[in-house]
C-alpha cells in the first residue's frame, strides 16, 4: 500500500450535490471517512440514500462537487484498481445464470485476477472464510437459486467480503435478514473496522441499530439538507422526529439510549 493510500481518507466528498430529475436531494455535502470508521445513512424513502451511495461509489456523476477514493478522484483510478479499493452492496441481486454458492462468492475475486486468470486455492480459501463469516459454511455447492431471501443476502455480503476492498458501501444490508443475522452482520462490520481497519458506509432504516453500531451518522432530509456527525450527537429524538416526520421518545436504561415512536 502506498503512503498516499495510507494517509488519505478512504472516502472524501467536497461540496457534493446529488440531484435526480432536476430535484436536488443533497446539497453541499462535505464528508470524510477513514479506515476503522462506520457511517450510517438514514432518511425517508426517496430522500436520496441509494443515489448518494452510488455517487460515492463512482457509479454516477455528481451534479456538483468532488468525490475522492483514497485521495484521488475516481477518474484517476482504473476500474479494476477502484474495484480493489471499494466495494458496493446493491439493494437487489441478479442471478441470470445457474451458479453455486461458492462460484457466486468467487465473483468477488475478479478485481484481483488477471484478464485470463482463473481462481486458485488462495481465492477459494478467501471465499470460504467469507462464507463461514456470514454463516453459509457447508452450503458451498448449493445452487444459488435455491437459497432463501436471507441466505441470498448473506451470500451477497460474503461476495463483497471476498472482494476484500478497503471501503465498503452497503445499501440496506439488513434487508431480508432476521434479527439474529442482523446483529451478526453488524458485529461482523465491527470486527472488520477493528481488525482490518476497513471503512463502512451503511444505509440503514433502524435508528437504534445505527446508534449502537455506527460511530457516525448522516441524515438526509430529501430537500438538499443534511446533518452529519457523531451518532451520539446527531441521533436525537428531535432530529429523528424531523427526519421521519413523526415524533419520537428517547429512553435510557442500563444498555444505553434508544428511541420509540411517540
Amino acid at each position: 500500500m502506498t503512503s498516499t493510500l495510507s494517509t488519505s481518507p478512504l472516502l472524501a466528498a467536497h461540496q457534493l450535490d446529488v440531484a435526480v430529475s432536476g430535484k436536488t436531494l443533497v446539497r453541499g455535502l462535505d464528508l470524510t471517512l477513514r479506515g476503522g470508521e462506520t457511517l450510517a445513512i438514514l432518511g425517508r424513502n426517496g430522500s436520496g440514500k441509494t443515489t448518494l451511495l452510488h455517487t460515492l461509489a463512482g457509479l454516477r456523476p455528481a451534479s456538483a462537487g468532488t468525490v475522492k477514493l483514497c485521495g484521488r478522484p475516481y477518474a484517476e483510478h482504473a476500474p479494476r484498481a477502484a474495484a480493489g479499493l471499494r466495494g458496493l452492496l446493491a439493494q437487489t441481486q441478479s442471478d441470470a445464470f445457474p451458479a453455486s454458492v461458492l462460484e457466486t462468492a468467487l465473483i468477488g475475486r475478479h478485481p484481483h485476477l488477471g484478464r485470463w486468470a482463473w481462481e486458485g486455492a488462495a481465492d477459494e480459501r478467501i471465499a470460504g472464510e467469507a462464507l463461514a463469516a456470514t454463516g453459509l459454511a457447508g452450503l458451498e455447492q448449493r445452487e444459488v437459486h435455491t437459497l432463501s431471501g436471507g441466505e441470498r443476502q448473506r451470500l451477497a455480503i460474503a461476495t463483497l467480503l471476498t472482494q476484500q476492498p478497503q471501503l465498503y458501501l452497503l445499501d440496506e444490508p439488513l434487508a431480508h435478514l432476521d434479527l439474529s443475522h442482523q446483529i451478526a452482520m453488524l458485529e461482523l462490520v465491527q470486527r472488520y473496522t477493528g481488525d482490518c481497519r476497513a471503512g463502512f458506509v451503511i444505509v440503514l432504516h433502524d435508528m437504534n441499530l445505527a446508534l449502537r453500531y455506527c460511530r457516525r451518522a448522516l441524515l438526509l432530509f430529501g430537500d438538499g439538507r443534511w446533518r452529519e456527525g457523531p451518532s451520539e450527537e446527531v441521533l436525537t429524538a428531535e432530529s429523528l422526529g424531523e427526519l421521519y416526520g413523526h415524533p419520537l421518545r428517547e429512553l435510557r436504561d442500563g444498555a444505553g439510549r434508544y428511541f420509540l415512536a411517540a
